[in-house]
């Protein structure tokens, strides 16, 4: 069966915030110069929204900029930030920093605690409402070139394929989405643009990406422990001095607070599970009386890049642009980026618009979007965070908070060196011989929880006769590597339970399931795994978390 296609100006992939600033942006400019600009946007998750989770405080100005009557609007800007409070956590109790000792890049004065799925979900509606077509529930899982290898749209995947790879009864082919431009917005560690990357060199020439898992649960508190608008951030235990770690609790209205935890993927002890150090986390005596006599009510989790301005790869190629975390823009010490993200969409929409508007027929190279945003506040802000993160890798907690204490709030970011980052995340682990074991407490089942009770909530949901969408490029590897030398890491990096050792009754013959439909997308086992023997590609589109209110 041949695939049908359809053209359109401007194919945006992921509706995601970046996504939707371009695609908003682009609509605007359309009407402003009076010239019809065709804009679609692809949304692999099963609504707008569905795949979105971030922590989330926002910064409202770019909201200002691409809405300026956002409030009238309604958007979902409902909490603002009433107090903060840091605290570096020891096992027994906790030091409180003032925040007047905190840089200025790391206080939350005028900004709001959000659902950044429900800000997606409404920005998909501005969208819609300026004439852009959004599809969400069908996934760009192929790029497609022209005989120049030049950009010139994506494909959806096929549905309908069973596991074996034969079409079933249902089966329908995937559509291609021709543009002029393609603008690729999937989020961190898209496989698109990891593809994108690599065809054309984009990451040639700067520092390797390193990321953090962020996993989430949404609470509802007792009102007694609730405190609207409070933002609470940790750092220190329970991880060690050496692992970037740290926790975000912000209460949102109707007594619900988003509580999380962040582990750099870059520690070393391949014992170590970010989903345990989560529930370990939850048990401390500066938090577990917030907790209490409250309700979990949903759960999640998804990588975010941690690299900054110096692991950003070239934002161009023919035919199309990186925009918001596909490309990197997150602001390590403010632990936000969908702002920034946003504003990478405004400026990739103008470039567009104005090249088309000077009768580019998408045979150019966009190379003024990334001047364009070398000369705007995103870079700006991230140049002035560029140190944060390489600092704690160099230096540990005490060392990496005491270099930006001072770099941050003494020199205003504008130290005259750049640190670097020197590895890649995936040749961080030592032997499992040579790391110490850890010895997670057993859920409680009231504070904290198990995995698969967490994924249950995550509302995840895959086709399960469909092709296993965590591919393995040497399935022997699974065995013979990674669990002869690092006891099978997957098994606790991932959050979902997706990977699990199975053997025989008398424990011999070992052999890696994997429960793909258990997967919330969250990219880890694509950046983490020892050899990078695992590869995350699109499932059926819809497949994946449902996630409420994240």
């Amino acid at each position: 069966m041949e695939r049908e296609s359809m053209e359109f100006d401007v194919v945006i992939v992921g509706a995601g915030p970046a996504g939707l600033g371009a695609a908003i942006r682009l609509r605007q400019l359309s009407a402003e110069q009076g010239r019809e600009i065709s804009v679609c946007v692809l949304e692999k998750g099963s609504e707008v929204g569905a795949h979105i989770l971030s922590g989330a405080v926002f910064e409202p100005l770019v909201l200002d900029e691409l809405i300026p009557d956002w409030q009238a609007k309604g958007a979902p800007l409902n909490t603002p930030v009433s107090q903060e409070r840091f605290v570096f956590l020891t096992e027994k109790g906790g030091l409180n920093v003032p925040t007047g000792l905190m840089p200025g890049q790391m206080q939350n004065h005028g900004n709001y605690i959000i659902s950044l799925g429900n800000l997606c979900r409404w920005l998909g509606e501005q969208a819609e409402a300026l004439g852009v077509e959004v599809y969400p529930g069908f996934a760009a899982a192929e790029v497609l070139y022209d005989d120049q290898g030049r950009v010139r749209g994506v494909a959806t995947g096929d549905m309908g394929i069973g596991k074996d790879g034969t079409p079933k009864d249902s089966h329908q082919p995937g559509m291609e989405l021709l543009g002029k431009y393609t603008l690729f917005a999937e989020g961190c560690r898209g496989s698109l643009s990891k593809s994108l990357m690599a065809r054309f060199g984009l990451r040639e020439g700067v520092d390797p990406q390193t990321y953090g898992i962020g996993l989430k649960e949404l609470w509802e508190l007792d009102p007694a422990q609730h405190e609207q608008g409070l933002v609470m951030h940790t750092a220190g235990w329970p991880v060690d001095g050496k692992t970037w770690g740290g926790s975000f609790i912000y209460h949102m209205e109707g007594n619900q607070a988003a509580i999380g935890y962040v582990v750099g993927l870059d520690y070393q002890n391949p014992h170590l599970s970010p989903f345990e150090e989560f529930q370990r986390f939850k048990t401390h005596a500066k938090i577990r009386p917030m907790l209490e006599g409250g309700k979990r009510i949903a759960y999640g989790a998804r990588a975010l890049n941690e690299g900054g301005l110096q692991s950003i790869p070239k934002l161009v190629f023919p035919g199309g642009l990186l925009l918001g975390c596909a490309a990197g823009f997150l602001n390590v010490p403010k632990i936000k980026g969908s702002h920034n993200a946003i504003k990478s969409g405004m400026v990739a929409a103008e470039t567009v618009a104005g090249a088309l508007a000077g009768g580019d027929a998408g045979h150019g190279t966009l190379d003024a979007y990334t001047e364009s945003l070398q000369a705007s506040w995103v870079y700006d802000e991230l140049r002035k965070a560029r140190n944060f993160r390489p600092a704690f890798a160099r230096w540990g907690l005490l060392g990496g908070s005491l270099w930006g204490g001072i770099e941050l709030k003494l020199l205003g970011g504008r130290a005259p060196w750049t640190l670097h980052n020197k590895h890649h995340d995936h040749d961080s682990l030592k032997p499992a011989a040579a790391a110490a074991k850890i010895d997670y407490p057993k859920p409680d089942g009231k504070i904290s929880f198990d995995r698969l009770s967490s994924v249950f909530l995550a509302s995840t949901n895959h086709e399960e006769d469909q092709p296993v969408h965590l591919t393995l490029k040497d399935p022997a590897v699974a065995i013979d590597h990674n669990l002869a030398i690092y006891d099978a890491p997957e098994q606790r990096y991932c959050p979902a339970g997706v990977y699990e050792i199975i053997r025989e009754a008398d424990g011999s013959n070992p052999r890696l399931q994997i429960n793909a439909q258990n997967c919330v997308h969250c990219k880890t086992c694509d950046i983490k795994d020892p050899t990078q023997n695992i590869n995350w590609v699109t499932p059926e589109g819809g497949g994946g978390p449902n996630y409420p209110n994240m």
